[in-house]
């Protein structure tokens, strides 16, 4: 093992600076989830594999995490040794998933999908700033603090929160909560480990 990351944010910059060849990303990480995560560590690092570990089996999560070149998605009941299977699989190139999601990771179900490949959903529609911001929002950080994670000021942060509330026609920071939590943006479980 390379090392271990408790935010999303912590995993990108360990992955540019370390380079492991499979990351093994918990979807469900704080400051970024593990989606978002993996799309900006497959962005800095494109020869990278990142195996998904989640407690999310449903078809919306495996079909996001194939859109941004995941190489696997485990369910978190997964024994070790299917674990340690799954990580030397992606190392060689190859996919690897739980049967219970087997047929949605390696099947795209176009239905479902917009022209990018991103799941026809609300949360498809907002941008990668939008989706840091409303998890941060969702994780009950105020306004100033977003802005200086973000490197951002607040009146941006406090944009980002009227569009997202637009778009989302939601109206209140609560029901944004609730939204991100039923979304699969934040969770309270946290885990990554870098292989």
């Amino acid at each position: 093992m390379v090392g271990e990351a408790a935010t999303g944010r912590q995993a990108v910059e360990m992955t540019r600076k370390r380079r492991p060849a499979v990351i093994v990303m918990d979807i469900a990480m704080p400051r970024l989830n593990g989606l978002e995560t993996t799309r900006q560590i497959l962005k800095a690092v494109p020869d990278a594999k990142v195996l998904i570990l989640s407690a999310h089996s449903d078809d919306a999560y495996v079909e996001r995490a194939k859109a941004l070149g995941a190489a696997g998605y485990l369910i978190k009941q997964t024994s070790a040794r299917f674990l340690s299977e799954a990580i030397r699989e992606v190392q060689k190139g190859n996919t690897f998933c739980s049967p219970a999601v087997a047929r949605c990771f390696h099947e795209r179900h176009q239905e479902t999908l917009d022209r990018k490949g991103r799941p026809k959903t609300k949360a498809a529609r907002l941008s990668a700033r939008e989706l840091e911001v409303l998890q941060l929002i969702a994780e009950g950080e105020a306004n100033k603090k977003i802005a200086a994670e973000l490197g951002i000021s607040i009146k941006t942060v406090e944009k980002h929160r009227d569009h997202l509330m637009r778009k989302l026609d939601i109206h209140d920071t609560a029901s944004l909560t609730r939204y991100a939590s039923a979304a699969g943006i934040i969770e309270s479980s946290v885990q990554l480990t870098i292989v």
